[in-house]
């Protein structure tokens, strides 16, 4: 079987190439994958190369397929799972194996196994560490996105608080408290606005902060104060770009935040975060930094006195896939909201080594077509004198300009194959 797929080779080598995938053996999947976001965590993989800390030393011979963000349809499955899978079934993969307590996963690691491919080998590992996880979803993108929703799901399962006088950890955030969510207007922070006013342990308040204003309105037309209102939570948007932005978020929540969540690796955004922690308030560093040196000032006369603590968290577990893939079934999550480019494998190379110079959300990249990476916003311009652009504007249009089930059925029945 050959497939098609980006591999890296070392630090800003990344390759489109077309090449033969090995027999299955029993304890092996043969899959296809439909689609795949880009992760910035790719990006992270694709500069430091072989440095990284999931991606093989031996990576420049042995190249590995990037992408974890992807979703697809068992083509053949080896003996040892035929019981509990089938062809024809729907997939997600949750990429954190820590499997024999190792840092391998799927798009960083593996030779034949990664989410910008069109076809792939599934290692018997994936199922062994129950990774392998059903998908009864409609919109195959929809599939893609729980993994960086399982993200968000995991950091807000990890913050914790303390009784004092006892060593126990309460985790979660605090209910009925009061939380921020700094540097929030982006992909993955509209991700946790969305979990925070949907899920079943939620704040009173949740100040949301940015520094663009364009950022700022469109997630507040995307999720309205009068939704989090209707889950009883106070929800209030902020540019802290002009402003003090201590004295403000202080005197926003009246004193201090229980739970902040860090979503920029910005020193000042870190100080921030630490400055407005209530008493045994938690500040979860979401954001992972790219430089291995990256720090930040923290007060540890609160940490001593005030009870103040901070947690990271990079990736979700099993269960948190399970929880994003529960909800979005149900509708409490909508990964519509992240997307605000589509496009084809041949975008994947380009996309992910220019990534943080893209604007706007999610990648999502339908690996069986030739696509230019194009946001959504551009499909109204471009069907001026395109067809095929046109018809995804107006589908897109119909959900106030976000990606949905129908574009990607059109998309996939009338783009040009890869």
């Amino acid at each position: 079987m050959k497939t098609k797929a980006v591999r890296l080779y070392g630090k800003g080598d990344l390759s489109l190439e077309e090449f033969e995938l090995p027999e299955i053996g029993d304890d092996e999947i043969l899959a296809r994958v439909v689609c795949d976001s880009i992760c910035m965590s790719s990006y992270k993989a694709a500069e430091q190369g072989a440095a990284h800390k999931r991606v093989p030393d031996d990576v420049a011979q042995n190249p590995i397929i990037i992408g974890h963000e992807f979703c697809g349809e068992l083509i053949k499955v080896g003996a040892k799972w035929a019981k509990k899978y089938k062809s024809g079934d729907k997939f997600v993969i949750q990429p954190a194996l820590n499997y024999k307590g190792s840092l391998d996963a799927p798009g960083y690691s593996y030779k034949y196994i990664g989410g910008d491919a069109t076809y792939i080998v599934i290692p018997n590992e994936v199922m062994l560490m129950d990774c392998l996880l059903p998908f009864s979803g409609g919109a195959m993108f929809e599939g893609s996105l729980t993994e960086p929703l399982s993200c968000v799901v995991g950091a807000f399962h990890a913050s914790y608080h303390t009784v004092r006088g006892s060593y126990e950890h309460q985790m979660g955030i605090k209910e009925g408290g009061k939380t921020a969510i700094l540097a929030g207007a982006g992909p993955m922070g509209l991700a946790a606005i969305d979990y925070v006013i949907h899920c079943g342990r939620r704040p009173s308040l949740l100040v949301v902060t940015d520094i663009d204003d364009a950022r700022l309105n469109r997630a507040a037309e995307i999720l309205t104060v009068a939704e989090a209102e209707k889950n009883g939570v106070k929800l209030v948007y902020i540019n802290t770009r002009d402003i003090d932005a201590v004295a403000g978020l202080r005197s926003i929540s009246g004193g201090g935040f229980d739970d902040v969540f860090v979503f920029a690796p910005v020193a000042q955004v870190v100080e921030t975060g630490d400055a407005i922690l209530a008493q045994d308030g938690c500040l979860n560093f979401f954001a992972g930094p790219i430089d291995p040196a990256f720090s930040a000032k923290f007060n540890f006369y609160n940490v001593h006195y005030a009870s103040t603590h901070i947690v990271g968290t990079s990736g979700g577990n099993v269960d948190d896939m399970l929880e994003s893939l529960d909800m979005v079934s149900k509708s409490l999550l909508n990964p519509s909201i992240l997307v605000t480019h589509v496009g084809g494998l041949d975008a994947v190379v380009e996309t992910t080594l220019n990534l943080p110079k893209i604007p706007g959300g999610k990648k999502l990249i339908y690996t069986g077509v030739s696509m230019p990476l194009t946001a959504i916003d551009d499909f109204a311009a471009l069907g001026e004198c395109n067809p095929f652009f046109k018809e995804l504007h107006m589908l897109t249009a119909k959900t106030n300009g976000l990606w949905n089930a129908e574009a990607e059925k059109y998309l996939l029945s009338n783009a040009k194959s890869i």
